[in-house]
């Protein structure tokens, strides 16, 4: 085929969206067939081109191909942007403009690669069930260069193959797409089987008969009623009686969801197609796929994930125990520095118990981080030893981060919002006495220079760049002191940030006044770590 012109944009929509004028239901139907024509494809052992007309002139743009799983590709390279016109494409002027498929002609040539050429319009259904105008065209380009004897196989493939092509010209394929339902499998390969009208197997293939083996049944498929079968094979009475409707389903020209039917341990996915080129329902395609290992390990994960969140739940629960029991403790210590110092530890094993508590209501080793970070703010206003009402806001978000991260930041976060309230913003009758020590040990303060016209307010902000999560914790109070000096502070709560963040997080953290006065600390953590061979893992 001639190389025509060569379009950058690569996707289906925005390719008809910009050289054509069709609808948007037109494109959405076009990307229906780009979603099932795999089936298609390999039942052909073909390349499937989708093919669009670009003006009056018979010039016409291919947005979207696939290869064939099951024969050797006749395209080594990839057709989608392409628009082509003259004599190469006439047979696509044909089917498009008689709106019937197109099978003449003698091979041709692309390269050392000898092709033959088929060309099927494509219909979408009006709304009243009828037959519209052809606005596309499907290309069914097969390589020769291994032709030989079809095998039985084959035979009853390709069969299959000109029947659904004949539905793409009726506009009956594909059927609608079920919700929550994916076009992954089961596939060709997997296993085919084809029934006559009366619901009876005319084939099955190798692939097809070992996975009913494995539900129980050693006999040969060919001749058996299949939902009948499925009736009989499904351990669960309802899941037969499901199967072997939806198989009957299909016979009438339904397109049914998947099924499994369980039977003796095994499971085999199920997938009915109904046959009825022309309109007439000649039969049904049943496409399955033994998945006993997958469901296993479905289960597996299950009973894993349901483990590890039990275990969060338990080490929450213990965590709140040692924290009312340092509170019990905090109460009967008469050293106010003591007491403190309890009060503190109260409020770290609180804010880790906070991650675990999400983690044991989450499927996955993540938690989404925005509530963590509001309960933690809240709590900081609630705890703080102050006698000034703090604002807490957030700005950004943090999104959803791991349990490693999760965890060590949150007790970062903690230290620096219970700081900021407690030390940035003195009582009114402390202005004029000098500096005050930080109780929490995270930063010595000086004298307060707050402005009274400004709302006392912490702000956490975060956001995410390459890979990177940045974070800051600004407040309008009386800033840092001149002589502050973030890496030799001495102090449990500076220690603590420090270690968390170079440590666990290896991030790095920066104290520093803010631009408008009052303090900031900005952090940059990682999101992604390096596994033992080297490779990075978000």
């Amino acid at each position: 085929m001639r190389r025509g012109t060569l379009v950058t944009v690569s996707t289906l929509r925005d390719l008809a969206e910009e050289h054509t004028h069709l609808r948007p239901a037109d494109i959405d139907h076009l990307h229906r067939i780009a979603g099932d024509w795999q089936l298609l494809s390999d039942l052909s052992f073909a390349d499937l081109l989708l093919w669009v007309p670009v003006d009056a002139d018979g010039t016409f743009l291919c947005v979207a191909q696939v290869r064939p799983t099951t024969a050797p590709t006749a395209y080594q390279d990839d057709q989608v942007g392409r628009i082509v016109g003259g004599p190469e494409v006439a047979h696509l002027g044909v089917a498009y403009s008689q709106g019937r498929i197109w099978r003449e002609g003698d091979p041709v040539w692309y390269g050392d690669v000898p092709a033959r050429h088929e060309a099927i319009p494509v219909r979408l259904r009006t709304a009243e069930g009828e037959a519209g105008e052809v606005i596309a065209v499907v290309g069914r380009d097969t390589n020769l260069s291994t032709a030989r004897t079809p095998s039985q196989l084959e035979l009853n493939y390709l069969t299959t193959a000109d029947d659904l092509a004949q539905m793409i010209a009726d506009g009956t394929f594909p059927p609608p797409r079920h919700p929550g339902e994916t076009t992954s499998a089961p596939r060709v390969g997997d296993g085919l089987v084809r029934l006559d009208a009366g619901g009876k197997v005319t084939y099955a293939s190798p692939n097809a008969q070992s996975a009913y083996r494995r539900l129980g049944y050693a006999s040969h498929l060919v001749g058996e009623d299949l939902a009948a079968l499925h009736r009989r094979l499904a351990g669960d009475p309802l899941d037969g009686t499901e199967a072997s409707n939806g198989i009957l389903a299909a016979l009438r020209g339904e397109a049914p969801p998947r099924r499994e039917i369980d039977a003796r341990g095994a499971t085999m996915l199920t997938r009915a197609l109904p046959l009825m080129p022309a309109g007439v329902p000649i039969g049904a395609l049943v496409l399955v796929r033994d998945i006993t290992e997958v469901r296993r390990r479905d289960r597996a994960l299950i009973t894993k994930d349901a483990t590890i969140r039990e275990i969060h739940h338990r080490v929450k629960n213990n965590l709140q125990t040692v924290a009312a029991l340092l509170r019990l403790q905090a109460r009967r210590v008469a050293m106010p520095e003591a007491r403190v110092a309890l009060e503190e530890s109260v409020r770290r094993v609180a804010s880790i118990a906070l991650v675990h508590e999400t983690l044991s209501m989450s499927s996955d080793e993540a938690v989404e981080f925005d509530g963590i970070v509001d309960r933690v703010a809240s709590a900081a206003t609630e705890v703080a030893a102050t006698e000034v009402s703090v604002g807490m806001r957030r700005r950004g978000s943090f999104g959803v981060l791991p349990a490693e991260i999760a965890t060590s930041l949150v007790m970062v976060l903690n230290e620096l919002l219970l700081n900021a309230v407690e030390h940035g913003f003195p009582p009114a009758d402390e202005a004029d006495e000098g500096p005050v020590p930080a109780a929490s040990g995270m930063v010595p303060v000086a004298a307060p220079e707050v402005d009274p016209s400004l709302r006392p307010e912490v702000v956490v902000s975060a956001h995410r760049f390459r890979k990177m999560l940045h974070v800051s914790v600004t407040d309008n109070g009386r800033g840092l002191p001149p002589d502050f000096d973030a890496e030799r502070g001495s102090r449990l709560g500076l220690q603590i940030v420090r270690a968390l963040i170079t440590g666990e997080l290896r991030g790095t953290i920066e104290l520093r006044a803010g631009a408008n006065g009052g303090t900031e600390a900005m952090l940059v953590v990682p999101l992604a770590r390096n596994t033992a061979d080297g490779r990075s893992q978000a």
